[in-house]
């Protein structure tokens, strides 16, 4: 099958600065693909490549199997949704859905039916005749959405469409917006920050870090299975060190954090006895405990003292510190065992060398 996108060894250099540095990757039909990386990464220069408002220094870029390399932006089969919607606040939502037939001398008949169909699918049908400050956050977001894809693209861009929206807004419209990806069953190539909406949304999702792709897989293959320390670091949370290997048995290592602390982890990739590594252990793999009888069978045990609790419902976490000055993040349990937990107290803490996971430290 043909890749609605595809981008082979794509890469854009500004003087001496390599923004995007040969980069490839192909999105399937009807996929929610994202792109994921901290500011500056070079993330929103793809967009813009794939989009045609950027030249790319060398590459190419193909939609549907053809490139584009040559084609305007306003020729090519991709609309772009951006974080500042630019509905046009004169205008009624029809008009606004229907600003790009206008321009493309669709009859007005069919402009009339594809809005009036646009509105059923963003699920706010017959308030064509409202105007855009009548609307909330998230309606504005599916109107903008929904004036691009009448169009029907064969890619549709999404440049942080949710930054500028509250919390509360933001969390809903990562739901809206995977459920309007699939109605419209059109492709989406979807760039931020954010991990959790990239990790909540996406069929694939891009690590990009300094114009690279560090790894491309599913949500659960980026958080469980990190092939870089990069990845392991940005994606989730985790607990770090980093340390000397003193013995390795099969993929089993047997190590000392810089500050002393034995601990047993497993090797994401090729290490020998002396290497220094790099250790990613996340809060929710700790098993916390009053007892260290019910720790017995966990590889990593320790005795600590906690230093703080971190209150957030069900996503509480404590912080504890061991006994050569470690500290480490624990998710609370739900089970409500730990709710009078207080600073100060003891506790006992222990983790299985398979939810250590061990790199090469990174240069």
């Amino acid at each position: 099958m043909t890749p609605d996108l595809e981008c082979a060894e794509l890469a854009k250099r500004f003087g001496t600065t390599t923004a995007v540095d040969n980069v490839s990757f192909s999105v399937p039909p009807g996929s929610f693909f994202s792109i994921l990386g901290p500011s500056g990464c070079g993330k929103t220069t793809i967009m813009r490549m794939i989009a045609g408002f950027l030249e790319p220094t060398s590459g190419d870029i193909r939609i549907k199997g053809g490139s584009v390399l040559n084609t305007p932006p306003n020729k090519r089969p991709v609309n772009m949704v951006f974080q500042h919607l630019a509905l046009f606040p004169m205008m009624t939502i029809a008009e606004n859905i229907g600003y790009g037939l206008r321009r493309n001398k669709v009859p007005k008949d069919q402009i009339a039916h594809k809005v009036d169909e646009a509105l059923e699918r963003i699920g706010l049908p017959g308030i064509g005749h409202r105007k855009v400050d009548e609307l909330s956050g998230g309606q504005k977001q599916r109107v903008a959405i929904a004036r691009c894809m009448v169009l029907e693209p064969d890619v549709l861009l999404l440049d942080e469409p949710l930054g500028a929206l509250d919390l509360k807004l933001r969390e809903h419209m990562k739901v809206e917006l995977k459920a309007l990806q699939a109605a419209f069953d059109t492709t989406f190539v979807y760039i931020t920050h954010d991990q959790s909406e990239a990790l909540v949304m996406s069929d694939q999702i891009a690590v990009m870090n300094q114009g690279r792709f560090e790894q491309v897989g599913t949500a659960q293959d980026l958080y469980y299975r990190p092939d870089t320390p990069f990845v392991a670091g940005f994606i989730g949370e985790a607990n770090r060190w980093k340390g000397r290997i003193e013995r390795v048995e099969g993929d089993t290592l047997q190590l000392r954090t810089d500050s002393g602390l034995a601990m047993r982890a497993t090797a994401v990739n090729e290490l020998s006895t002396g290497d220094t590594a790099e250790i990613f252990v996340r809060p929710e793999t700790i098993r916390l405990a009053a007892d260290p009888a019910a720790l017995a069978t966990f590889d990593n045990q320790l005795r600590c003292t906690v230093t703080s609790i971190l209150f957030n419902g069900a996503a509480s976490r404590v912080l504890v510190q061991d006994n050569v000055g470690e500290t480490l993040e624990v998710t609370l349990p739900q089970s409500g065992e730990f709710a009078a937990l207080k600073r100060g107290d003891t506790v006992h803490i222990g983790w299985g060398a398979a939810q250590a996971t061990c790199f090469r430290e990174s240069v």
